[in-house]
């Protein structure tokens, strides 16, 4: 599994015993945190490490934490756990730094897959995750109302109130969604949000 540390942060007992467990079993090399404050203190001199972290934390969001963490130069690819409906928030967190996002409640070998494709850009700069000018042709070939549903969903906004927004159907929402997802080659939503940062949109 390489010799880095996966470092779990969350401020739920059951919640970081269980995830432990999970990618201990899955061959990880795991490290608990009780707190995003605690983990802070440790950060500056963790080797090479992937972070898991919840998004809504007492001390202080997953969000905050990342912006922290960038601030004092810790530069180590990290996924976030958010709630259901917190998309928006974890657009935000992928603006902060985040690799990847997994909403709850997720299949184990999601976990793992994403923390395996995380692992890959130890000690790359988050710049280098996606290549800018491809995923501009690639945006290129999106029709205008694609564009449209495109900014809606990495806003967060779910097919419902972009449906109203545009004055179309729901169902026409998934078609335009999944016409977006093909043309962008974008297998899941956070991958969708990478890429639309790598092309410098959506980063007001």
């Amino acid at each position: 599994m390489g010799d880095y540390v996966v470092h779990i942060v969350d401020d739920e007992e059951p919640v970081r015993k269980s995830l432990a467990f999970l990618l201990t079993m899955a061959g990880f090399t795991v490290r608990v945190h009780e707190s995003a404050t605690s983990f802070l203190a440790l950060a500056p001199g963790i080797g090479k490490g992937c972070l898991v972290t919840d998004l809504r934390m007492p001390d202080m969001s997953g969000v905050d934490l990342l912006t922290r963490l960038r601030a004092a130069r810790v530069t180590m690819p990290a996924i976030v756990i958010t709630g259901h409906g917190d998309v928006p928030m974890a657009v935000a967190a992928m603006k902060s730094g985040a690799f990847d996002f997994i909403e709850k409640p997720f299949e184990d070998t999601v976990l793992i897959e994403a923390i395996g494709r995380a692992a890959e850009r130890i000690g790359e700069t988050p710049a280098a995750a996606e290549d800018g000018p491809a995923v501009l042709s690639r945006l290129d070939q999106l029709t205008e109302r694609e564009r449209q549903v495109l900014s809606a969903v990495v806003a967060g906004l779910p097919n419902k109130t972009i449906a109203y927004d545009l004055n179309i159907s729901p169902r026409t929402v998934e078609v335009h969604r999944a016409n977006v997802m093909a043309k962008m080659q974008a297998k899941s939503l956070p991958e969708l949000v990478r890429m639309t940062l790598a092309a410098g949109l959506g980063t007001s």
